[in-house]
C-alpha cells in the first residue's frame, strides 16, 4: 500500500496503432527465389530505383503474388522484366510532359496509365523491331498484372480496368504470307543444296579416311584425330571421364589437330568449346546429320516441280531406285488414299477396294549431272 503523499504512476494504455495500408511507407526490394535443378536461381525488382516508386512497388507486389498462386516454375521471369521495362519508361516519359514520376499509381487518376501504355507499347515495338514478339510478350505480362490488381482494388479507374481485359495493341509477328519461288530463287535453291551435298561428301569422305588410318588411342595416344575417330566407333571408349584425364582443362591447351576438330568461326575463333561438342564433330565424320538431309527433298521437290510435298508423304524404299544419271521414283495412285493411320498398300487391291496403280516414274539427275528424261515404268 503506498504511503501517504506517494502517488502510484497510472499506466495509459497508448492509442492504437493505425492499421498498415496497402501501400508500405517504405519501398523495398521484392525479391522472389526459386528452386530450379542444380541450385536456386533469383529474380528481383527495386522500386526505389526508379521515381515511380510507388507504382513500380505496386507491380512488383502482384508480379510475386500471381507467380506464387500460379505455381510459376521460372520465377515468373517474363513477369519481372516486364514491371522493370514499364517503370523505366514511365520514368523517361512523364517529365517530358511536365508530370512528375511519383504521381503515377495504380489507384490514381493524375496520371492517364491507358495513354502511357499504350506509347511504351509503341516504344518496345520500335526498340524490339516489327518481327519480334518481345512487345506482345511484356505487354501482355503487365495487362496480367494489372488486371490481377483491378479485382481486389475498387480504387483503380474504370478505363485502366477496361485496358486490362483488352488485348495487347500489337499481336505476335505471325511471318509474312510466302509466294511462288520465282525461277532464279529455284536455281538459288538448287545450286544451295547441290553445295550442301557435295560438303557433305567431302566431309564424309575425309572421316572414312581418317578411320581407315586410325587405330585404338590406349595404345597410339588420344591426341590424334584418327585415333578419336577409331574411338567413335566403339561408344565406350568415348565418353567424358575417359577422355578428362587425356587433355587439359583448358581447350585452348588442346593440341592444334584436334582444336581443327570443334566449330570455328572464319577468323578462327572456336565457337565451341569442350568435349560434348568434339564428340559431336567426330560423329559428323561418320553420319550425316538431320541438317544435312534437308538438301535432298529440297533437290526432290525442285526436280518434281508437278507434284506437292503430300502426294511424296507415303513415298518408300521400294519406290526408290538408283541408276547411273540419277534416282528414279516411282509413285502410286490409288482409288481411295489411305488414312493417316493405314499404310499405303504395295501391290494388289487399294484401299476401300480401290485399285491401285503407276502413277508415274521420274528420274532425278544427281548434283552437276545432266537431268534425264522423265520415264513411266
Amino acid at each position: 500500500m503506498p504511503r501517504r503523499g506517494e502517488r502510484k504512476a497510472r499506466v495509459r494504455n497508448s492509442a492504437p496503432k493505425p492499421l498498415p495500408t496497402r501501400d508500405l511507407d517504405h519501398v523495398g526490394i521484392r525479391v522472389l527465389t526459386w528452386t530450379r535443378p542444380g541450385g536456386t536461381s533469383s529474380h528481383f525488382v527495386n522500386p526505389a530505383k526508379y521515381r515511380c516508386s510507388a507504382l513500380a512497388a505496386q507491380l512488383a507486389d502482384e508480379w510475386i503474388t500471381y507467380t506464387r498462386s500460379m505455381a510459376r516454375s521460372d520465377g515468373g521471369a517474363n513477369l519481372s522484366q516486364a514491371v522493370r521495362s514499364f517503370a523505366k519508361f514511365v520514368d523517361k516519359h512523364l517529365p517530358t510532359i511536365g508530370v512528375d514520376p511519383a504521381d503515377a499509381r495504380l489507384d490514381g487518376h493524375k496520371v492517364d496509365l491507358v495513354e502511357v501504355i499504350q506509347l511504351w507499347e509503341e516504344d518496345l515495338r520500335q526498340h524490339h523491331g516489327l518481327r519480334s514478339n518481345s512487345p506482345y510478350d511484356k505487354t501482355n505480362c503487365l495487362l496480367t498484372l494489372i488486371e490481377q490488381r483491378a479485382l481486389k482494388d475498387t480504387s483503380m479507374p474504370e478505363a485502366l480496368r477496361v485496358r486490362a481485359k483488352a488485348p495487347a495493341a500489337y499481336p505476335t509477328y505471325t511471318g509474312e504470307p510466302l509466294d511462288e519461288f520465282s525461277n532464279a530463287e529455284r536455281l538459288d535453291l538448287r545450286d544451295a543444296a547441290r553445295d550442301a551435298i557435295r560438303s557433305l561428301e567431302a566431309r564424309l569422305a575425309r572421316g572414312r579416311k581418317l578411320l581407315g588410318r586410325g587405330v585404338d588411342p590406349r595404345d597410339d595416344g588420344w591426341h590424334e584425330p584418327a585415333n578419336l575417330l577409331w574411338a567413335a566407333t566403339h561408344p565406350s571408349l568415348l565418353t567424358g571421364k575417359v577422355l578428362k584425364p587425356q587433355f587439359r582443362q583448358n581447350v585452348l591447351s588442346w593440341p592444334e589437330p584436334v582444336k581443327a576438330l570443334l566449330p570455328t568461326a572464319p577468323d578462327g575463333t572456336l565457337l565451341k568449346r569442350g568435349f560434348r561438342y568434339l564428340v559431336a564433330e567426330l560423329g559428323r565424320l561418320l553420319y550425316p546429320t538431320e541438317a544435312d538431309l534437308q538438301a535432298f527433298p529440297v533437290l526432290l521437290m525442285l526436280g518434281m516441280s508437278d507434284t506437292s510435298p503430300e502426294e511424296l508423304h507415303y513415298l518408300q524404299l521400294p519406290d526408290i531406285e538408283f541408276t547411273d544419271g540419277g534416282v528414279r521414283l516411282v509413285q502410286r495412285k490409288y482409288a481411295g488414299p489411305p488414312g493417316p493411320c493405314r499404310p499405303a498398300p504395295r501391290s494388289g487391291a487399294g484401299a476401300g477396294g480401290g485399285s491401285a496403280g503407276v502413277r508415274r516414274g521420274r528420274c532425278l539427275g544427281r548434283p552437276g549431272s545432266a537431268p534425264a528424261p522423265a520415264g513411266g515404268h
